[in-house]
């Protein structure tokens, strides 16, 4: 289907939201009135602007408090409306947005509203034009979608059509499944919006919560199947307002907000039954390896050896080193500014197809320059940059990047795997984050979660494969400006212990690696669960949930990167977020200390 955005979507001025818009590949746009006054361009100029470009305007929006009034302002209202018809005229687009009345002058009056719009329609002819009625969810006398649509229906004239939006629809509750009541030349056009759900005054959620399909908690792919099964065959199209998008770049965004479009048409498909328009996910089945950058790895190197890994080879053409424990592979690369966790690889059954199904959703592939004896390994860039490498390790008919570094035996210790890797996306990244891993990578999304820092707030979403294979965790972090300021923005791998009660002894054994834990700590702990002795003697830390109990402790961090090591019983299923606000008060602490006395 055709693919359209409004220019609210994305920021910056209207020349640079159209040419944000065309590069990332949409077919039409929506004209916000806004965006059109506050530009130096005549409605002429715009329109050959756009055509240049490749973007038709599909849409003028929006035209705010026409219906049910008084004659007097009836008549203000039809010259106001005659005056953008003709502007609309010269911009070359032929459908204009009428949202419901939320003016105190509305009048609660089904038969006035219809006969008021049906004299809109009649001038709109006149144009070439044709007008969507829309009810906002904080209409005055019409909130509702089915109610709009009967207003239209009393009016009854071709040039008089509604708008529906997945916000207004779903914000209230309202079932979708009326749409499919509705003839299809009667919806001239679908507007399109996720958001999380909040308990809060609609208006102001829509202002600034709402954001693109697959970002948020709504069933937006369910609203589109009913429309399209209605007869439907306009656009697809993106009306989002946040205070995110209002400040990060209009390139970016509207790449993010295409990825979005082509998931969702992927997600309606299999609503409807009919083939994805893109080629399927190739879901990760583990962790091949997380690579740490450092300009000096003596002190990884150091923290790797405490926690029973061996570096087993040396890339013969880059300077990295090969660190092994189990299936846990652990790259140090002596670069950077770091130390900061500067790569992923993720086992995959079919690389090439992986890297086939981030193409089709825009995620750019990176160069990467390797000898001709070096094994094919193809990387994409994650939204805050981490480069995301497609393996297969030691799989007898795929090279296997392992052969790089030469020969090698098993490392048994108590390590096993990478459980999860912890990453600190830019705070205007987040959302973008959460739908590049979820739509690129095939993981689900988990519940968004906000957790107390001593300085601000941790916000933290996880994304994992159905079988738990993978875990990511991707935080933001909100702080003020503290002497703590430095020990951010974290990144952290945890590491899976089949004896974590062995790996925190040894580790006690050979000095101050663990993070110090207070002892309040274990006082709450005791009151709340009966635990055992050892868990306060070795500093762990405790979670539980209804699956099973997780066992965990943090290692100093060396610059921003630490390790967990974690153990998880009987199929539990989270992070211990619980515990998340006990480690940011013991980093800030140390990096306090550290900044006072270096």
């Amino acid at each position: 289907m055709r693919k359209s955005i409004a220019t609210v979507s994305v920021s910056g001025s209207l020349t640079e939201k159209l040419a944000a818009i065309a590069h990332a590949g949409f077919d039409g746009v929506e004209i916000f009135e806004n965006d059109l006054l506050t530009c130096p361009l005549s409605p002429q100029e715009v329109r050959l602007r756009a055509a240049d470009l490749g973007v038709s305007i599909d849409l003028y929006q929006p035209f705010r408090d026409f219906e049910a009034v008084p004659a007097d302002l009836l008549a203000r209202n039809l010259r106001r409306a005659e005056r953008k018809f003709e502007v609309m005229e010269r911009l070359g687009v032929t459908q204009l947005l009428v949202c419901s009345n939320i003016s105190p002058d509305a009048v609660d009056d089904d038969e006035l509203a219809a006969e008021h719009l049906r004299l809109l329609g009649e001038r709109a002819a006149e144009h070439g034009i044709r007008v969507a009625y829309e009810a906002l969810a904080w209409g005055r006398h019409v909130n509702d979608y089915l109610h709009a649509w009967r207003i239209v229906r009393m009016a009854d004239h071709p040039h008089l059509g509604t708008c529906l939006d997945s916000f207004h629809i779903l914000s209230r509750g309202s079932d979708p499944g009326g749409i499919e009541a509705i003839p299809a030349d009667r919806i001239f056009f679908l507007q399109l919006a996720d958001a999380p759900l909040l308990a809060m005054d609609v208006l102001q959620w829509s202002r600034h919560y709402r954001c693109f399909p697959g970002q948020g908690d709504f069933d937006v792919a369910g609203l589109v199947a009913h429309v399209l099964r209605a007869g439907y065959t306009g656009p697809l199209s993106l009306e989002v307002f946040n205070d995110v998008f209002r400040q990060a770049d209009a390139d970016r965004t509207a790449v993010d907000a295409m990825r979005s479009l082509i998931t969702l048409e992927e997600s309606v498909a299999h609503r409807l039954g009919q083939a994805p328009p893109i080629p399927r996910p190739v879901i990760p089945t583990g962790f091949a390896f997380a690579e740490l950058a450092t300009p000096d790895t003596a002190r990884l190197s150091e923290l790797l050896t405490a926690l029973g890994f061996l570096r087993t080879g040396t890339h013969p053409g880059k300077p990295v080193e090969l660190w092994e424990q189990g299936d846990a592979r652990i790259l140090l690369n002596t670069g950077g500014d770091g130390p900061e966790l500067a790569a992923i690889g993720l086992e995959s059954p079919d690389p090439a197809g992986s890297v086939e199904r981030a193409q089709s959703l825009l995620a750019p592939v990176l160069p990467r320059r390797r000898a001709p004896e070096e094994a094919p390994l193809d990387a994409v860039a994650a939204p805050d940059g981490t480069p995301l490498f497609f393996c297969r390790t030691a799989q007898p008919d795929h090279p296997s990047w392992t052969d790089d570094f030469g020969p090698k035996g098993p490392v048994t210790g108590d390590i096993t795997h990478i459980d999860h890797v912890a990453l600190t996306q830019p705070w205007h990244h987040f959302d973008e984050a959460s739908l590049f891993y979820s739509s690129v990578l095939g993981l689900r999304r988990h519940e968004s979660l906000e957790l107390a820092d001593p300085y601000g707030l941790l916000r933290s979403r996880a994304v994992t494969s159905p079988d738990g294979a993978i875990r990511v965790a991707l935080n933001i972090t909100h702080i003020g400006p503290q002497p703590s300021r430095p020990d951010l923005p974290y990144q952290h791998v945890a590491l899976a212990s089949q004896d974590i009660v062995a790996t925190a002894r040894r580790l006690r054994t050979l000095g101050d690696l663990l993070l110090p834990i207070p002892a309040n700590y274990y006082d709450d702990l005791e009151a709340r669960y009966q635990v055992e002795p050892t868990i306060r003697d070795l500093g762990l830390l405790y979670d539980r949930d209804e699956y099973g109990e997780f066992l965990h402790v943090y290692t100093v961090a060396v610059g921003r990167v630490f390790f967990e090591i974690v153990q998880r019983s009987g199929g539990y299923q989270g992070y211990g977020a619980s515990n998340a606000p006990i480690r940011l008060a013991v980093q800030h602490a140390g990096a306090a200390r550290h900044a006072l006395h270096p």
